[in-house]
């Protein structure tokens, strides 16, 4: 029975994690055999600023996913993020070739066609996503080939890439011997993981919110509409955390991550507590007429050293203003493209950064829609420590290269090389069509 080996490695601002995964002939679910997360050095909100130390720390994750998984690897597949990540949606029209069947050959032409648009020469496409097809001005088609006509159209969005940010990325894993089958955008990534097909046709909004950036992409009809990044995330909050507070950024680091014990500390069940109910009733009122000194939590259990105590009020201010500002950022990009973040199956947000309290309560005051966490979906075997929403997007790249394996052993490729780039993104587009075959 043939196995094949796919790798996937999410180069973040905070972490880079890879994940080695395996699916035998006959199986749907890949299963993971080799995982580790290396804190991300060399890497700035999405973007390589330090070539060097991104590749020792992409090294380092390889290296260990690779001893987990009792085997060495030569290509991979991985994530591109950053600020300038940009997307536009653009048509293709072809006339059908002789005997008006619609061939892949068609499909093809049409999608060539769509990509000749005029981007500048340091903007590389690294995706051309078919949104819908329209033959003979029928359109809301998803598959095409097979049908009669005489005139293909098809809708595609297309996401870019600076090309200096994907040749730094290309360059760090090359140099570790690797060859790059694919970058893939971590918002769409993300979307591969998190999304169920009911949310997509509905209409909705993916926030992927990791440390250094926030990855948008927006669904309507089935199809992604609009992909973008903004340059926020959690470690703003821990910045601000550690002004606010005035603690390192170590220790605000610490205090961001264990909210959940300094909100909702452990209280002790009333079943067993043996104090007389009168007296117990004289402290809920002592209590409850304290002043605000009794706002302070104790910390010294998460071993901060320069701080005890700290307020709960301003803590929780601190974090839900800057939830608010990159709420705020969001919706304005969103809106300057003619698009709302506010979809009718609401907003679904992911990354790390959504594992925060109350970040789902902010949105919805935000937005004024039902927001809920994304948490990552299928995939087998060793997923233990990658099952919370800061994995979404190395679960959901695992899941596109399982898909683009499958074009490679059918003889199709993604043409994705380090230089053939838009070649890949035409094979990609190929993938999804076949994906599409009944």
């Amino acid at each position: 029975m043939a196995r094949r080996i796919v790798t996937a490695i999410d180069v973040g601002s905070r972490k880079i994690t890879t994940v080695i995964a395996s699916v035998d002939d006959g199986e749907k679910r890949p299963t993971v055999i080799g995982v580790f997360t290396h804190t991300s050095t060399g890497v700035k909100k999405g973007t390589i600023v330090n070539i060097e130390e991104a590749t020792d720390s992409i090294s380092e994750s390889v290296t260990a996913a690779e001893k987990m998984a009792g085997i060495t690897v030569s290509d991979v597949y991985v994530t591109i993020n950053g600020e300038q990540i940009t997307s536009i949606n653009n048509k293709g029209v072809v006339a059908v070739a002789a005997g008006n069947e619609i061939t892949i050959d068609d499909t093809m032409r049409a999608i060539e066609n769509a990509k000749t648009l005029s981007l500048p020469q340091n903007i590389n496409p690294i995706h051309i996503i078919p949104r819908e097809f329209v033959v003979d001005n029928q359109g809301g088609i998803k598959y095409p080939i097979g049908m009669t006509g005489m005139r293909l159209e098809v809708e595609t969005h297309i996401i870019t890439a600076p090309m200096s940010s994907w040749q730094n990325l290309v360059k760090c894993v090359q140099q570790l011997g690797l060859t790059v089958n694919d970058i893939v955008f971590t918002g769409w990534a993300s979307s591969l993981a998190v999304l169920t097909d009911t949310e997509k046709e509905l209409g909705v909004a993916m926030l992927d919110i990791g440390s250094g950036t926030t990855s948008i992409s927006i669904f309507q009809e089935g199809s992604i509409a609009y992909s973008s990044c903004v340059p926020l995330g959690g470690q703003s909050i821990t910045s601000d955390i550690a002004i606010g507070l005035q603690v390192a950024l170590e220790d605000a680091e610490r205090i961001k991550v264990n909210l959940d014990k300094i909100f909702s500390p452990k209280t002790q069940d009333p079943r067993k507590d043996k104090t007389p109910a009168l007296l117990r009733k004289k402290e809920e009122v002592r209590k409850s007429m304290k002043d605000d000194s009794e706002d302070m939590v104790d910390i010294s259990a998460l071993g901060i050293q320069s701080k005890d105590r700290i307020s709960k009020k301003m803590l929780k201010q601190i974090i839900e203003a800057r939830l608010d500002e990159i709420f705020d950022i969001v919706k304005e990009n969103v809106s300057q493209a003619g698009y709302e973040v506010a979809m009718p199956a609401g907003i679904v947000v992911t990354g790390g950064t959504s594992l925060l309290q109350d970040v789902t309560k902010v949105a919805e005051g935000k937005f004024g829609v039902p927001v809920r966490a994304g948490y990552p979906t299928g995939l087998s075997g060793m997923i233990e420590e990658i099952s919370d929403p800061s994995y979404s997007a190395v679960q959901g790249l695992v899941k596109h290269a399982m898909d683009d394996e499958i074009e490679l052993d059918a003889g199709v490729g993604s043409g994705q090389g380090p230089l053939g780039n838009v070649g890949g993104a035409l094979g990609k587009a190929l993938s999804w069509l076949r994906s599409l075959l009944p």
